[in-house]
């Protein structure tokens, strides 16, 4: 592997350790769930250990794992989560998608256990959903290549999705990105369950998703608020000043 090959691993690690205890600080990702990033010119992505604790990790625990789900490379005697077939087969089967993330949000879960009540976008930046929110309806772990392929399929070309009485998977372009639909994922799901204890929820018409997104840079806001929590992460002392010198 060659130099710029190598700082630029460094550098997603860095990524996916940060992103992974935000989202634990954030609440959202608690003692399991996992995010994933495609390892650029290799059919390989990062992802944490099976055992190892979201408020914990580091960018040497992370093991690159192939897209059969085979690791690669990494700590000794260390083994990559029984879901990690959600990841492999998501990232084999959408070349547009960098980095994957896994988790169990309490409120949009609920919106796959009631009836006539979908989670449907209600904010603004969840116009990101526009395309809709499909519900996996198998919640038991997706722990096989076979699985995977059902979930990925389920997923198609949306850009989240929910799994009944289980948990949500979300793909994005970037590690950072990841972090930010992460965030307003759980927050458009708030927004909805107040909505619906007020009244009858009036979700984002189509003609509005559309408007948003024609003014919104989305680039731009994703460095906003990835800057805005890193600086959260530092200042509480979540994440290693040191890694604020990230390659």
């Amino acid at each position: 592997m060659d130099t710029a090959s190598n700082m630029g691993e460094a550098r997603l690690r860095t990524e996916v350790a940060a992103c992974t205890l935000l989202l634990n600080m954030e609440g959202l990702l608690g003692y399991s769930g996992h995010v994933s990033v495609r390892l650029p010119g290799q059919d390989a992505f990062l992802i944490q250990p099976v055992d190892q604790s979201r408020a914990e990790l580091t960018p040497d625990h992370l093991l690159v794992v192939d897209f059969e789900g085979d690791t690669i490379s990494g700590p000794e005697g260390v083994k990559p989560p029984s879901e990690r077939f959600i990841h492999s087969e998501i990232l084999k089967a959408r070349p547009d998608v960098n980095a994957v993330a896994h988790f169990h949000p309490e409120i949009a879960t609920l919106f796959t256990l009631v009836e006539d009540i979908p989670l449907r976008p209600m904010k603004n930046h969840a116009s990101r959903w526009a395309s809709g929110i499909p519900v996996h309806p198998d919640p038991g772990h997706v722990n096989s290549p076979a699985l995977g392929l059902a979930l990925a399929e389920t997923l198609n070309g949306h850009q989240a999705l929910l799994i009944r009485a289980h948990g949500a998977v979300l793909v994005a372009e970037s590690v950072p990105a990841i972090l930010v639909d992460s965030v307003h994922f759980e927050e458009n799901a708030r927004a909805l369950q107040r909505a619906a204890s007020m009244g009858k929820p009036a979700p984002l018409t189509a003609d509005e998703m559309e408007s948003f997104r024609g003014r919104f840079n989305r680039e731009k806001h994703v460095a906003k608020l990835w800057k805005y929590y890193l600086g959260k992460g530092y200042g509480s002392g979540v994440l290693p000043a040191e890694w604020a010198a990230m390659p």
